[in-house]
């Protein structure tokens, strides 16, 4: 049952999940992302997390922060977002295959820190999964860094932990 399950019982360490230091490039971080994950049974959202030069947590990368990071400026530009709504979903599609082809590459030495999303969340260890689960819910969050004293990084709690501990208490096991 959830009820009384902490954070700390449940976290991944981490050092025991994938992680990069914000200079690396969005090749080096798309590179790592592949190994890391590569063969898994189970699919999930895929996070790597990004490090400053003294190991504080300042960033997460996704799929999605990768691919825009890749991605050409039609997407994320305000005056351009506005037309592409206008347009149907395969115009604005096509429009931006072709500048994803044409920039990708060049895109890729960027250093992650212009592609990840900054860490503005985080819980105790010793906070109950119920807590987790919120946060995460309200911010739509795949995973939580764990912190303790609000200060030491310990490790991370994942949507999947939090899953499968409360569909648990749900089905009663």
């Amino acid at each position: 049952m959830a009820d009384g399950i902490k954070i700390r019982e449940l976290m991944i360490n981490i050092f025991d999940y994938p992680h990069v230091p914000y200079w690396f490039s969005i090749e080096q971080a798309v590179q790592l992302m592949r190994m890391a994950f590569a063969g898994r049974e189970r699919p999930e959202p895929v996070v790597i997390l990004v490090f400053d030069e003294k190991y504080n947590l300042v960033g997460t990368l996704g799929r999605n922060d990768l691919l825009r990071g890749l991605g050409p400026e039609v997407i994320t530009m305000p005056d351009t977002q506005a037309s592409l709504q206008q347009t149907d979903d395969t115009g604005a599609a096509l429009l931006w295959d072709k500048q994803f082809i044409a920039d990708a590459k060049t895109k890729a030495e960027k250093p992650v820190s212009e592609a990840m999303a900054p860490v503005r969340y985080f819980i105790g260890p010793d906070e109950e999964i119920t807590s987790a689960a919120y946060t995460m819910l309200r911010h739509n969050l795949q995973i939580l860094p764990v912190l303790e004293g609000k200060k030491q990084l310990l490790g991370i709690i994942r949507m999947s932990e939090v899953f499968e501990a409360l569909t648990a208490a749900v089905e009663g096991d």
